[in-house]
Order: C-alpha cells, then sequence, then structure tokens
C-alpha cells in the first residue's frame, strides 16, 4: 500500500527491505513508545525507510529513527538549549535541521496521526499535517515546506 502510494505522487523515491518486528520493537523500547502509529508501523513493514535518487530519506529507517531520537534526548549541551525531546518522535527531517515528528503523551501513547515539524533555530513546534500520508504527499509536491 504505501509503495504504490509514494509511487503514485513521485517515481523518483526507492525502498528498502521491510523493518523486522525487532527493529520495530528496540524503537518502542528504547524511546518508551507504546505502540508506534498503525500508519508508521504499516510504512516500516513493507519498507525500512523512502528514500529519493540521492538516498536522502523522505522517511527514516529504523536505525536512524531509533539513532536520532536518542540523540537528541540525550546529547547533555541541548538540555540548557531546547524544551525536553521525550515527548516527540522524530521519523524525517527537512535538510535545515529541522525535523518531523508525532507527538508522545505522558503515557508512552502517541494519540493522534497528527506530524509536527521542530524547528532548531527557535525550538518551536508546528503542525504541518494530519497524518503521515498527508504530509509525505505535501512534502513531495511542495505543498508542505518550512
Amino acid at each position: 500500500m504505501w509503495k504504490e502510494f509514494v509511487m503514485s505522487v513521485s517515481k523518483e523515491h526507492h525502498f528498502r527491505d521491510p523493518a523486522t518486528t525487532f527493529e520495530i520493537s528496540q524503537i518502542q523500547k528504547e524511546l518508551n513508545v507504546v505502540d508506534l502509529p498503525d500508519e508508521l508501523a504499516g510504512l516500516l513493514n513493507e519498507t525500512n525507510g523512502v528514500f529519493d535518487h540521492w538516498n536522502c530519506p523522505l522517511i527514516w529507517s529504523t536505525t536512524q529513527i531509533l539513532k536520532d531520537n536518542l540523540f537528541f534526548r540525550n546529547f547533555e549541551d541541548y538540555k540548557d538549549m531546547y524544551m525536553p525531546f521525550e515527548n516527540l518522535l522524530f521519523f524525517s527531517d527537512a535538510g535545515n535541521g529541522d525535523l518531523f515528528f508525532y507527538a508522545i503523551v505522558k503515557n508512552g501513547t502517541i494519540e493522534k496521526t497528527d506530524i509536527y515539524v521542530w524547528n532548531h533555530e527557535d525550538d518551536s513546534r508546528t503542525w504541518v499535517a494530519a497524518s503521515l500520508k498527508h504530509f509525505m504527499e505535501g512534502w513531495m509536491t511542495g505543498k508542505i515546506g518550512v
């Protein structure tokens, strides 16, 4: 479903083998997320990230999701510069330092499919799309920008 959707919007992206159950469970365990949103889990079960011709990710791989989220949550210098990152699940970037995320509520759940962008310059967190599908389509077509 996700591969067909991406290809219907843009022929400039390619896919990887699906993420394993272990890789997805590691994200949940290490980042204290009860369940990934169904749409993100579904995409990762089809392809472990979505990439353009230059191998820049539209959607990060499970490895990058885990690595980058842990970095932002644990980098000591950021603790004085930015609001906490524990309630954000980053899954994509704009290529300029800004990151896209789902909001995590206090009990470790992600209750909404809304997508937000974190601005690295002013630490703002702004809504950009109602779902992963809307985000991907908007980003690929240029209707969403930062």
